[in-house]
């Protein structure tokens, strides 16, 4: 089995002369500021004595590793990196990050006690269990600076006089088991070299993996740490020891998911249904073909074209239903085989794939901080192997109110997560979690829960203070800032003898916590502070936690975590660069800025992306989806979908918000085929898959290796790729260029059954990832800048696809026409829940902007008939409806006029009721009921929410389909972008109910087709009804038929006739001004061109007769 090549350790790499050179800016305590966004820092004069840059160099030498490894991280966790296009990349040493105290050891601002050395207020590092960090056995507390001047200038330890070395701390006893599998130190554990041991241990007192590399220039690699060779453990081991599959192999094998079919009672009917309408409709179709209505050729000619199209976009939506199933996971299975401890890991350390979730958020006043921190709690707090989790936060609007929002969320989480993970909380989204309407004691044992409940309690509700205090707080801060910088202007004015009346030039800044300009967007914004200007930032809030397990004690914190591992998972903040002139590409380019930094941080080889509204429902969401992807088979899944459920619905979905039709229905169907839609969120995908590679073929892969251990290189995954071309594909990064057959073995399934002929050796993933370093983090901001995507394939094949405002669809198109497959995650309990918009016009607004890029993608290369061989039959008809349903419109609108022009005219669709259409009629609607039932039993879903949608189906086709439709043609025919605006908003009163907004009415102009709609339909009733009664031959069959096809319209558009009412009938005035008043000059209209009078008509009872409005 081929494999990938070993990963370079970063310390080799980072120091090779190849990466990028980072400048730290200290602040000294003068209070001065140079502004982070300039490219270069002038340090002459006056601002010498302020500033001091340099560059960070740790060499790697065995003396000095452990120390400067851990002060390298701590510096790198203290400083927020800045940079970007043409510009230095910088390093701010941030006194603090938040105004609050910081108390987690992981967290940024994170400091010991105070620095020994005279006239130095430094603070001493703090290790992962928050301990300080001394560098000498004599127990002399230094920080950072100090030690490393001491290294540079005598390399004596300050306290006790001698050259520094490692304590020798034998009360901690070295655990050399604690990684993945047992590496033998040097000479194969002949312990001769007092010395050579003693450097081998790191600060806990624990075998220095990184020292024993550096010293033996070892790899971790296959055949070694992946897959330890018989021979090293030697003859008093036991055979079964040899190789790295005995913990599985002498087990039986299980699979960690199964697919379940619909049971043949249900599915059988609901096929046989199908067809029998299929029948049906082709033979009521040629029925009205061959009989038009000569009375009526024009009614009967538009009816007949929207019949073809229904009975057309009818197959395209039904035909893909024909494969629905369910699937099960086995959690129990997924712990046996990557969790339990064994002879080879007796400490239990997780053999699971890393994963990287990604958070996006754009602008802090329409997407609330608290709910972007609420969410990442939930993230923070997921049962998921620690080490293996790391969570990004993408701020497209550059905002310090996100920035603090965020570092206070990590702040919160020092209490939060060990909390829910000590009492198994659910959900860990604490906003939910304390709405809650039921007995939280409930299913909880501990005696202590109710007390611990109570002070985190009263924490979260300070925690939420703090947040909603922010923005005063940032004001207020930057206000005082800024009105020191004034009087230092104008005192300096003054010094030179300048005009005093000349007004002072300082420009209103927005500061952080430590007193220095924020490098984002500012309140008031100027040049390279705004929105779209402004330089790329990035924050490493939590640093990476420690392999092991660090269990808490019962005095660092209020409640007593002695029994509860405190770590938390990697959390970095990043706001890409954006510079005038450049298309940022929205939320796409957002997600492939994380792609590519998150690849150079941590390199997960699974990403999940949330809105920043999605938190977290299910804390073991994440293995249920890796039940899919570890699972035998799993190598050419690119993504697992998750359902998106809802909160703040109202009770009666007016709208359809939880669209469970399609969730748990088109779906679950597509899950039988090729796999569901990608929709924008709740998603777990393959990295390997979002680089553009087609789905690993095992058999032509191993043709191409002679040995099983030969390492594996991009071109093997795609031929016409070679080294060469690497940077026009992903970019000039040497680094994430190397991670990328790194995160694809890494996310290979367990090869622990002889049928999988492409997975990975149990153990490969037990070893500790290498801590961050400045260069590597300087490396990921530069891959975040906005240039970088130039002349490169990122957006176009690589990462999220662009040029559409559903680029969701069109990057899961993408991957199922290179051979992917998805599947559908549906859990016991739901995995995600978010809000969505339960206003009328919030609503229409939405569905317009999804079909908007249905349109899109119709007249692009995504459309489903382009597509190539690899797309199954009904996964392309599926996409190829996703791209022509907002044209249905065009026929929707006007079939639901036919009723009323059938009325106003007095002719029918048809020339007579007869039999034939009767009974067509008939067949039609018994085949649609028995199929809607069958569809509610197999998918689970109501027969109100089934309605539900069929209204809303109608309500969206006739507004915001029909609208996507007219701008997808002008832009694509004239170029031109068309918005559509709220023009007129109406507020409610109460603001102690949930659902007020769903009582809001917000004048639009997608309101007019349905209210015109239906007001014609009630007219035409009307003026139908009268004129029948004043017939000397009243033709009833043909008023029925008329007022039955009207009814019909108005039973769908009921919801929107209540969304316009309102709660107390708010509606605005004009709205029904200019509907009436469209109303009524189309019946005028036809009324002058089809006048109702005449001897013949009034014969035959067609006409009214000289009918009259009575």
């Amino acid at each position: 089995m081929a494999s990938t090549p070993p990963q370079t350790s970063k310390k080799v790499r980072n120091n090779s002369g190849s990466g990028q050179t980072v400048k730290f800016a200290r602040r000294t305590s003068s209070g001065r500021y140079v502004s982070l966004s300039r490219d270069n820092i002038e340090l002459s004069g006056e601002l010498s004595g302020d500033y001091s840059n340099y560059t960070v160099h740790i060499p790697p030498t065995p003396d000095n590793q452990p120390m400067a490894t851990k002060a390298e991280e701590q510096y790198v966790s203290n400083s927020l990196f800045t940079g970007g296009f043409n510009s230095v990349t910088r390093a701010h040493l941030m006194d603090k990050v938040i105004d609050s105290d910081v108390t987690h050891p992981q967290m940024a601002g994170a400091k010991g006690s105070s620095c020994a050395m005279p006239a130095c207020d430094g603070k001493v590092m703090k290790d992962e269990r928050g301990k300080d960090v001394m560098p000498c056995e004599c127990r002399f507390k230094i920080c950072r600076d100090c030690f490393m001047d001491a290294q540079k200038e005598t390399g004596l330890c300050p306290g006790c006089k001698e050259q520094y070395k490692i304590g020798d701390l034998d009360d901690d006893t070295p655990d050399f088991s604690s990684g993945a599998l047992p590496l033998p130190a040097p000479g194969k554990g002949q312990r001769g070299n007092n010395n050579m041991s003693m450097m081998k241990r790191n600060q806990n007192g624990e075998f220095d993996h990184n020292r024993w590399l550096f010293e033996t220039q070892g790899t971790y690699g296959y055949g070694n740490a992946y897959w330890p060779q018989d021979e090293m453990y030697g003859d008093d081991m036991d055979e079964g020891m040899g190789g790295g599959m005995v913990e599985t192999a002498d087990k039986p094998w299980r699979p960690l998911s199964r697919r379940i079919p619909i049971p043949a009672a249900i599915i059988s009917p609901y096929r046989l249904l199908i067809a029998i309408r299929f029948v049906v409709l082709c033979f009521f179709l040629t029925w009205r073909i061959r009989n038009p209505n000569e009375d009526a050729i024009w009614l009967w000619l538009m009816s007949i074209i929207c019949e073809l199209w229904f009975g057309f976009s009818w197959i395209l939506d039904q035909i893909p239903k024909l494969c629905p199933i369910n699937r099960s996971t086995d959690l129990e299975v997924l712990r046996d085989k990557f969790d339990m401890p064994s002879p080879s890991n007796p400490t239990g350390r997780s053999d699971l794939p890393g994963i990287d979730l990604f958070v996006s958020t754009a602008d802090p006043e329409k997407e609330p901080p608290l709910v972007t921190a609420n969410t990442m709690l939930s993230i923070l707090a997921v049962d998921y192997p620690v080490e293996k989790v790391s969570c990004y936060l993408s701020d497209d609007g550059g905002a310090l109110l996100s920035f603090e929002a965020m570092a206070e969320a990590a702040s919160f989480a020092d209490l939060w997560v060990p909390f829910c993970r000590k009492h198994n909380i659910e959900p860990r989204n604490p906003d939910t979690y304390f709405s809650l309407k039921i007995d939280p004691t409930k299913n909880k044992s501990r005696i202590d829960f109710v007390k611990d409940r109570r002070k985190i309690k009263r924490e979260y509700d300070e925690f939420k203070v703090r947040i909603n205090g922010l923005p005063d707080s940032i004001r207020r801060r930057s206000d005082a800032f800024n009105a020191r910088e004034e009087m230092k202007a104008l005192k300096q004015m003054r010094e030179s003898g300048s005009d005093p009346m000349e007004p002072v030039k300082v420009l209103k800044a927005t500061w952080m916590a430590d007193g220095t300009h924020w490098p984002g967007t500012w309140a008031a914004a100027t040049r390279e502070h705004s929105k779209g200007d402004h330089a790329g930032i990035l924050q490493v809030m939590l640093k990476p936690p420690s392999s092991d397990p660090l269990i808490g004690n019962d005095s660092d914190k209020i409640i007593d975590f002695s029994e509860t591992d405190t770590r938390l998972p990697m959390f970095v903040y990043v706001s890409r660069e954006k510079r005038p002139g450049y298309d940022h590409n929205k939320k796409a380019g957002a997600m492939n800025a994380l792609v590519r930094a998150s690849a150079i941080l941590s390199n997960g080889p699974f990403i999940l992306n949330l809105d920043c509204d999605h938190y977290i429902y299910n804390c073991k969401a994440i293995r249920e989806g890796m039940c899919f992807m570890m699972d035998r088979g799993g190598e050419d899944i690119c993504y697992i979908q998750f359902p998106q459920r809802f909160e703040g619905i109202d009770p009666s979905d007016r709208y359809a918000n939880n669209n469970t039709v399609f969730f748990d229905g088109n779906m679950r169907a597509l899950d039988g085929v090729q796999g569901p839609v990608y929709v924008g969120t709740g998603t777990m995908f393959r990295r390997f898959a979002l680089y553009g590679f087609d789905p690993p073929n095992p058999d032509k892969i191993l043709e191409k290796k002679e040995s099983e251990t030969e390492a594996l290189t991009t071109s093997d995954f795609d031929p016409d790729l070679d080294v060469t071309q690497l940077p026009k594909r992903f970019g000039n990064s040497t680094l994430l260029a190397e991670s990328i057959p790194i995160a694809e073995f890494q996310g290979r399934p367990l090869a622990d059954h002889p049928a999988v002929k492409y997975g990975r050796p149990p153990g490969a993933l037990r070893v500790p990832r290498d801590p961050l370093d400045a260069t590597t983090v300087a490396e990921s901001v530069s891959v975040i800048s906005c240039w970088y995507e130039d002349k490169t394939e990122w957006g176009d094949r690589v990462g999220w696809i662009y040029g559409s405002v559903t680029e969701d669809v069109v990057t899961g198109y993408r991957m199922h026409n290179r051979g992917w497959r998805s599947v559908y995650c549906i859990t016991k309990r739901d995995s995600f829940r978010g809000s969505a918009p339960i206003n009328l016009t919030d609503r229409l607004h939405q569905v317009l902007r999804w079909a908007t890029g249905s349109v899109e993608i119709f007249f692009s290369r995504n459309n489903a008939i382009l597509a190539s061989k690899r797309l199954k039959f009904l996964q392309r008809l599926a996409y190829l409806n996703v791209g022509i349903y907002p044209f249905t419109s065009l026929f929707l609108i006007l079939y639901c006029f036919l009723p009323a022009f059938s009325l106003f005219s007095g002719q029918f669709i048809v020339r007579t009721l007869s039999i034939s259409f009767l009974v067509y009629l008939l067949m039609i609607t018994i085949c649609l009921i028995g199929l809607a039932v069958l569809e509610v039993k197999w998918s689970g879903i109501g027969l109100e929410e089934w309605w539900r949608n069929e209204q809303w189906w109608l309500i969206s086709g006739t507004s915001s389909h029909l609208y996507a439709v007219v701008q997808g043609i002008l832009k694509v025919i004239a170029g031109i972008e068309i918005s559509f605006t709220l023009t007129t908003k109406s507020g409610g009163d109460d603001n102690d109910d949930i659902y007020a907004d769903l009582y809001i009415v917000k004048w639009s102009s997608l309101m007019i087709p349905p209210i015109v709609i239906a007001m014609v339909n009630i007219i035409a009733i009307v003026v139908a009804f009268v004129r029948t009664i004043y017939q000397a031959v009243p033709q009833w069959s043909k008023l029925i038929g008329g007022a039955f096809f009207s009814f019909w319209v108005l039973a769908h558009l009921y919801p929107f006739a209540k969304g316009l009412m309102g709660r107390r009938g708010k509606t605005p005035t004009i709205v029904f001004v200019w509907a009436g008043l469209i109303a009524i000059t189309i019946s005028l209209l036809w009324t002058a061109i089809n006048p109702n009078s005449g001897p013949v008509a009034a014969a035959e009872g067609v006409g009214g007769g000289g009918f009259q409005f009575p």
